[in-house]
């Protein structure tokens, strides 16, 4: 199993990726990673394209254009990509947790796998494919930043990164309202329902991490994102944020 996740992880194409992870057995209780040696360097498996730059010099278009709603789509795909290695990273980086947690993450690469192909899908539907604009690494960098705590890491990929999407996706959605395109809509609509759960996934473990080591799971959470130079701005999607496990008291915080 460990090395099934692990060819997952590593696996260049996309195609072969997202084959694989549709492939992968649940874990059951015998599942720990600390007992495969793993070569890090090897870690994420992706392609060559698309060319990887700071987030600064990724051009902005407008929706009015096929090719600015492609460029769009090609962001997203890269999130979504760049996601199912985070969830099977989660999966093998981690060892000693609840069975419950790698099965959770497992069920998180599923999705993101699928919703990958489906942007690939609509970004075939437009003349693209990915690989075909510029993408940045934010995503992983922030994984490599966390690989050292599974509390970080909780407390910083989904709660953050991933949390943002949930902020940022209606406001795409209203964008692409305007400009007619509802095939890209319906994508980006069950990928910003799906993505909740995931949240609601990360806060779950980010809590149970807390609990395990006596640590107040609120008051934590700003000090770790001060500790790895993180903020969170405005807009803020409460009620999407309520379900995927915010407390009452941390969104306080980000109306203040």
């Amino acid at each position: 199993m460990i090395s099934a996740v692990w060819a997952a992880l590593t696996a260049r194409a996309p195609e072969d990726k997202c084959a694989r992870v549709a492939a992968l057995a649940e874990p059951d209780d015998g599942f720990d990673p600390s007992a495969a040696s793993l070569d890090w360097s090897q870690v994420p498996g992706r392609p060559a394209t698309p060319a990887l730059v700071a987030p600064r010099d990724v051009p902005r278009r407008g929706l009015g254009s096929r090719e600015g709603r492609g460029a769009l789509v090609h962001a997203v795909a890269h999130i979504e990509f760049n996601a199912i290695n985070l969830a099977l990273d989660a999966m093998l980086r981690f060892p000693g947790l609840p069975t419950a947690y790698y099965r959770d993450w497992l069920s998180v690469a599923r999705d993101e796998a699928r919703h990958f192909q489906m942007l690939c899908q609509r970004l075939a539907e437009l003349g693209f494919r990915y690989g075909d604009f510029p993408a940045h690494n934010g995503l992983w960098e922030a994984a490599e930043k966390t690989a050292h705590d599974p509390l970080v890491r909780m407390a910083c990929v989904p709660r953050v990164l991933e949390a943002r999407g949930l902020d940022v996706t209606p406001g795409m959605i209203e964008r692409l309202q305007h400009a007619g395109d509802t095939d890209t809509i319906a994508c980006l609509d069950i990928i910003l329902r799906e993505e909740v759960r995931h949240v609601a996934i990360g806060s779950h473990w980010y809590r149970w991490l807390c609990d395990q080591r006596g640590l107040d799971a609120d008051t934590l959470f700003p000090q770790l994102l001060a500790e790895q130079g993180m903020e969170v701005h405005p807009p803020f999607n409460f009620s999407a944020r309520a379900e995927a496990g915010f407390s009452p008291a941390e969104l306080s915080r980000l109306e203040g």
